[in-house]
């Protein structure tokens, strides 16, 4: 929403939806007030509602940036020769395109239950998108004979369990470099339909 004449300059709608963010992942979305999203920007509370009418639709909000982000993102990777060589594509971009964004991540993940019933399904709607991404990918393998797999969507569900999953503990000067969890979780996605690990 653009900024109302006669506010501060300083108060901007991505300062706010950065606090929020930033409140509702450490603390989660119940626990946080838009009193305390107000402290962390330094304004009163009244000038919150000059970017958004409530905290249910600066959460859905978040959301939905996050997910639009994320499909973009997806539909611009290049394309690849086989379902297998997708597989480690998708695999590769997953980790380091979430692990850019922890906060963004836990929220879109694990708030879905405190969304009301309409943005609830458009929310879901957005992550299922994303989630047919790799579906298609699994059932083209399943196809042409690449991969093993009892339930596609199953599957689906469990390769992207795991790849989230690097954004709780994952942290810069670790024990491994980036790219190198990036080929060893494409090279378990692989194995874990029973592809061979791409090179």
């Amino acid at each position: 929403m653009a900024r109302k004449t006669g506010s501060h300059s300083e108060i901007t709608g991505p300062r706010i939806r950065a606090a929020a963010q930033h409140l509702f992942a450490r603390h989660g979305y119940a626990a946080v007030s838009m009193r305390q999203i107000a402290a962390e920007v330094g304004v009163q509370a009244g000038a919150l509602y000059l970017y958004t009418p409530d905290k249910q639709s600066l959460l859905a909000d978040l959301m939905r940036d996050h997910l639009e982000s994320l499909l973009a993102a997806t539909a611009a990777l290049p394309s690849q020769p086989s379902p297998a060589d997708r597989l480690a594509q998708f695999a590769r971009f997953h980790i380091g395109y979430h692990i850019e964004r922890p906060d963004a991540v836990f929220i879109a993940y694990m708030e879905l239950r405190n969304l009301e019933p309409a943005q609830f399904a458009e929310i879901e709607a957005l992550r299922r998108r994303y989630e047919d991404v790799l579906e298609d990918i699994l059932r083209a393998g399943h196809r042409a004979g690449q991969f093993s797999i009892p339930d596609s969507k199953l599957a689906t569900m469990a390769l992207i369990a795991m790849l989230t999953g690097v954004t709780n503990w994952y942290r810069e000067g670790g024990r491994l470099r980036r790219h190198d969890v990036e080929a060893i979780y494409a090279d378990m996605a692989l194995k874990s339909v029973g592809a061979l690990a791409q090179p």
